[in-house]
């Protein structure tokens, strides 16, 4: 439980933190601007931190930076992102650049994803 405790306090810590990328995101995603979803940002699921998520769905949007560009880092992420679809997560990534160059096309490719809302 000690990893959970602390996977908590990271994910707390993050959300003060948050890059240009995902503050951006964010103000779109908070208050349920979405499709109506309720995301989270920083939503521990222990060992990992997603960016995004919408627990109800279990669908986790991720942003790439400059940081995910090595094959090592990639591969990390590749399982990463294997790891959590086995625990029934749906993982969507984009880079940053998406984010800042297409915004609009990000939020219409997640909520794509996203069922109607009642």
């Amino acid at each position: 439980m000690k990893q959970d405790w602390q996977t908590r306090q990271r994910a707390h810590s993050l959300r003060r933190e948050l890059t240009d990328a995902e503050r951006i995101l964010w103000s779109r995603l908070k208050g349920r601007q979405l499709g109506g979803w309720q995301f989270r940002v920083q939503h521990p699921v222990s060992p990992y931190i997603l960016d995004f998520a919408v627990v109800k769905l279990k669908l986790a949007i991720e942003l790439d930076g400059a940081t995910h560009s090595t094959i090592e880092e990639r591969q990390g992420d590749d399982r990463r992102t294997a790891s959590l679809e086995q625990r029934g997560w749906t993982v969507l990534r984009f880079w940053n650049a998406e984010v800042y160059d297409n915004l609009d096309g990000v939020l219409a490719s997640i909520e794509a994803r996203l069922p109607p809302r009642a």
